[in-house]
């Protein structure tokens, strides 16, 4: 199940990674595995990510449920919008090819924006859900 959730962040990667849209709103450096002490914002870091089996009779399968979070340090919330958008439109059904799963779905199922007290940036959590099948 772990290898299946890594096939498929990797690919989701991929897929955020060679958009020329997305890039040019978030930078060519803009997508990390984490937010950095010191990020360069706008950018997109990989949030919780669980997974669960998923399996019938007939296939190994999983269901993941993940979180994108996109980082803003604007004043408000209109290029943060826009790039959650983006990212909506780039994931939801995509047609991804994880590396030895196959992806049987994914779906948007909601985007929260939020500003963080502390450091004063805006964040956005784009949820989504996916299920796979062993290949």
């Amino acid at each position: 199940m772990i290898s299946a959730q890594n096939a498929l962040l990797s690919a989701i990667y991929t897929r955020l990674a060679s958009d020329g849209d997305l890039t040019g709103l978030i930078g060519a450096n803009g997508i990390s595995d984490r937010l950095l002490p010191r990020p360069k914002l706008p950018g997109i870091t990989f949030g919780e990510c669980t997974s669960r089996d998923y399996s019938t009779d007939a296939t190994s399968g999983a269901e993941h449920l993940l979180t994108i979070e996109i980082w803003s340090d604007a004043q408000g919330r209109k290029k943060l919008n826009v790039i959650a958008e983006r990212v909506r439109m780039l994931l939801h059904d995509a047609q991804l090819e994880p590396e030895d799963t196959v992806l049987v779905n994914l779906q948007h199922r909601s985007t929260r924006i939020r500003r963080v007290v502390k450091t004063g940036y805006f964040r956005a959590e784009a949820l989504f859900r996916a299920v796979t099948e062993c290949s």
